[in-house]
This record gives C-alpha cells, sequence and structure tokens, in this order.
C-alpha cells in the first residue's frame, strides 16, 4: 500500500521549495481532486509549472535535495525522493500552462501549508482529454466528477471536449447517472465549496 504520509510530505516540500524560488506553480492531478473533497491519490504528485520556468523548478528542487529521475516524455519533468516521484508538467491536454491557467487556481490549505490548486474546471477537463482508444477507463474519473460536480463549469466542459467522442461519451454518461444535467449555470460565475465563486473560463 503507498505510503500516503510520505507522499503528502514529499508534496509539501516541493511546493514549499517552489514558493520560496518564486516560481509559478500550482497542484494538480489527483492530490489537487483530493484538496477539493475527493480520494487521496494512489499514484505521483503532480505539479503544473509554465514550460518557461519548468528548468529553473527543476534546479531548484535539484538544489533543495529532490533526486533527478529518469524521463522519455516532452510534456514534463520529473523528481523524486524515496522512490516517490512528482511529475512537473509543462503541457496538459487542455494546452500549455500559461498565466490564464494559473489565475484561475484557487489557493487552498493541503495538508496545513497554503499553495495553488487547479479549478476543478480545467482538472476534469484535463481527465476526460486524455481519453483514448487505447486507454478508456472511466471508473477513476466518474469518482472524481462525482466529487467535484458542484465545483465545474458544466458548460464550459461541454464546449471544451465536444471535439473529443471519448470525453462525449464520458459526458454523456455523467447526464444519465445525474452526476450533472444539461442546466446551464449563471453566466459569467460558478460555485465553489469554498463558499465563493469563481469567474468562468474565457
Amino acid at each position: 500500500m503507498r505510503d500516503f504520509q510520505s507522499q503528502r510530505e514529499l508534496l509539501k516540500s516541493v511546493a514549499t521549495t517552489l514558493k520560496r524560488a518564486g516560481i509559478p506553480f500550482a497542484l494538480a492531478g489527483g492530490y489537487a481532486v483530493w484538496s477539493r473533497g475527493g480520494p487521496e491519490s494512489t499514484h505521483d504528485v503532480d505539479f503544473v509549472i509554465p514550460p518557461s520556468r519548468i528548468d529553473d523548478a527543476v534546479q531548484a528542487l535539484h538544489a533543495a535535495g529532490h533526486d533527478p529521475h529518469p524521463n522519455s516524455e516532452d510534456w514534463l519533468m520529473k523528481v523524486s525522493l524515496d522512490d516517490i516521484v512528482v511529475d512537473l508538467i509543462h503541457r496538459l491536454p487542455i494546452g500549455d500552462v500559461d498565466a490564464a491557467l494559473l489565475d484561475r487556481c484557487h489557493e487552498r490549505s493541503v495538508d496545513s501549508v497554503r499553495m495553488p490548486v487547479m479549478c476543478a474546471t480545467d482538472l476534469l477537463m484535463c481527465r476526460m482529454l486524455a481519453f483514448t482508444e487505447h486507454s478508456c477507463d472511466f471508473g477513476p474519473v466518474l469518482g472524481f466528477a462525482r466529487a467535484l460536480r458542484e465545483q465545474v463549469d458544466w458548460e464550459v466542459v461541454r464546449e471544451r471536449t465536444q471535439h473529443n467522442p471519448f470525453a462525449a461519451a464520458f459526458l454523456q454518461l455523467l447526464e444519465s447517472l445525474d452526476v450533472t444535467d444539461r442546466r446551464s449555470p449563471r453566466a459569467g460565475v460558478t460555485g465553489s465549496i469554498d463558499g465563493g465563486t469563481h469567474e468562468r473560463i474565457a
């Protein structure tokens, strides 16, 4: 079984290192979902960083004692500590990590450390747009969608995923299970479990 506390400690170590170095970032992936009320991640820890700062982030983390980790992908870099891997992602299924994406993030307390966390709408769209004919397991993403349903701008999800047939099929499943419905949210804002609202994605 994965040592969740070790993952959390590494998550916090990476976040505090990036904050001290002044590198823009946000928590992503399963731990971002967890911070928003979903199940705890059983996979690696993920952060998003703009492409122009990815090398700075890696250097800062190496200097802070995080180990280099082999990687053959062109959309992320990796570091590790005690066999736990951290993905530093600069390109997502919805596009490059940019200022607009980071502006949509919300600062949250994640296991006592405050850090930016990707918004629920972006998190879900990234999961949905990653579906392919070779990787199309709806089960875990269904759990995420249920957990985040009140935080997601479903109108944006429909608009931005309609070109992907696997995402469209998943959205139809969500509608048939009453996870979402066909009604649009109020123009300009969506709900947040933080008790406030956030702007719709432009």
